[in-house]
């Protein structure tokens, strides 16, 4: 069974820092594709960031030049550094990964709230 464990979340002013982990439990995040979503008017979630087994990460348009997508395959752990941050960037961050034929996993998610 797969399980996603996100923490990392805060308050925090506008232009300050927050770094967000999400830890796997039951698989490797050195596989699959594993990503960082939040709510979005008009949609169920949107994609701020995603990487896959080998590639490089990708970003949203609004997100990219502030936000940074790491892991760290040693600790089964993805990083999302967030830096310049924007009231309009307050949310729940939801990690989410992708295991082909067997399914989606989602984490409980991480309250980011910026300040202005």
């Amino acid at each position: 069974q797969v399980q996603l464990v996100e923490s990392g979340g805060g308050l925090v002013q506008a232009g300050g820092s927050l770094r967000l982990s999400c830890v796997v439990s039951g698989s490797s995040t050195s596989t699959n594709v594993i990503g960082w979503y939040r709510p979005a008017p008009g949609k169920q979630r949107e994609l701020v960031a995603n990487i896959g087994g080998f590639g490089r990460p990708n970003y949203d348009d609004s997100v990219q030049g502030r936000f940074t997508m790491s892991r760290d395959n040693a600790k089964n752990t993805v990083y999302l550094e967030m830096n310049n941050l924007k009231p309009e960037d307050t949310a729940v961050y939801y990690c989410r990964y992708y295991m082909p034929g067997t399914g989606t996993y989602w984490g409980q998610g991480t309250q980011v709230t910026v300040s202005s």
